[in-house]
Order: structure tokens, then sequence, then C-alpha cells
């Protein structure tokens, strides 16, 4: 089966004012959908790919066609990073923005000294980063947390278990804070779903 833009479970306007309206729409219906069209159309010149789920084939990208490798890596990984982005986020009435619970809040404790110096640490990495990119919280292959940069449509697929992203593309953030990137992480964190990255921790 071809594949499609995801729903997202909250509107447009709910994560204003941290997120606004505008870039919402734009973010979701312009550039996720773009990469999901550009996905299909690559894959339309070999359709048995169209059998494999979407991770599935990022993780065998070796193994692809040499003359849609590329489309593939950089539509799907950018599909799977927003993907996972859009479910980390929700608004703040209904919990978005509280800090981790359970044995996430513990091993966040245990890896980084506390949830403020893992924030530091995150958001440092994401100002720092050099162009457009992401940065991720993931469990490594060490069975430890871990938080790293990536440049483009990077993420530790091949490296461990997504937990938690952050799209740091200006088109995530430009339109309402300009280049203000430090200003656009910080307000951020008022709509990380810690919920979920707790669920998928336990899982």
């Amino acid at each position: 089966m071809k594949h499609e833009l995801p729903k997202l479970t909250y509107s447009y306007n709910a994560l204003e004012p941290y997120i606004d309206t505008a870039t919402m729409e734009l973010h979701h219906s312009k550039h996720h959908a773009n990469y999901v069209n550009k996905l299909n159309e690559a894959l339309e010149k070999h359709p048995e790919l169209f059998d494999m789920s979407l991770e599935d084939l990022l993780k065998s990208i070796s193994s692809v066609s040499e003359d849609i490798k590329t489309a593939i890596k950089n539509n799907g990984n950018q599909i799977y990073n927003h993907n996972i982005f859009w479910q980390v986020i929700k608004p703040q009435n209904e919990k978005g923005g509280e800090e981790p619970k359970g044995k996430l809040a513990e091993k966040i404790n245990e890896k980084f000294g506390s949830f403020e110096e893992f924030k530091k640490s995150f958001s440092g990495l994401a100002v720092g980063l050099f162009g457009s990119g992401w940065v991720w919280l993931f469990i490594n292959k060490s069975n430890e947390l871990e938080i790293k940069q990536y440049s483009n449509e990077g993420n530790p697929l091949s490296e461990g278990k997504p937990l938690l992203t952050l799209d740091v593309w200006e088109h995530a953030y430009y339109l309402k804070y300009q280049n203000r990137r430090a200003e656009y992480i910080e307000n951020w964190w008022n709509v990380v779903d810690w919920e979920k990255v707790g669920e998928w921790f336990e899982k």
C-alpha cells in the first residue's frame, strides 16, 4: 500500500502559543505531505517495496536499487522523523509539557543528573546544530539513554530505539520565531508529551 500522511490527534491551533497555527498547517500539510508524495513516486518504480513497512524499508536501505536509494533515504527518513515528532508533542491543556514520571524519570536522573540537566544538554545540541536537522533522545545498543544531533534527515533508527525528537529545520519554526531558534526550543518543552515517551521507554 502507498504511504499516507498521518492524521494528527490535535488541531493545527492546539499548540498555540508555543507552536503557531500557520507553522503547523504548513509543516504538516505541505512539508510532511511532500515527503510522502515523493516517496510514493520513487516506490512506483519498484512497487514490490510498497509491501514493506516504512521502518523496514529504511533499515534495509543498503539493498535498495540505486535509482531510488537517495529518494528513499531522504524522503523516507523525513517521513519517519515527522511521524515521531507529531506523536511526542501535545497541547498543554492535555498535560503537554509535564515532566517525565516513573522509570523514564529515574533513568533520566541517573544518566544526566536531573531533568533540568537533561534539558540543558538536549537544548544545547538543538541550538548548536549547524544548518537543518534533528535532535534525538534514544535508547542505544548498550541499553543507555543517549542524546544526539543529526543533520538533514538523520535519525538513530539503526543505532537503537528512538524516544523523543525535535525538528530544527527552519520550516519548523521560522514563521513565528525567525532566527530565534533558542526561543523556539525553549517553548517547545511546554508541549512535549512525556506520557507518550514514557510508554515507548517502558516497551
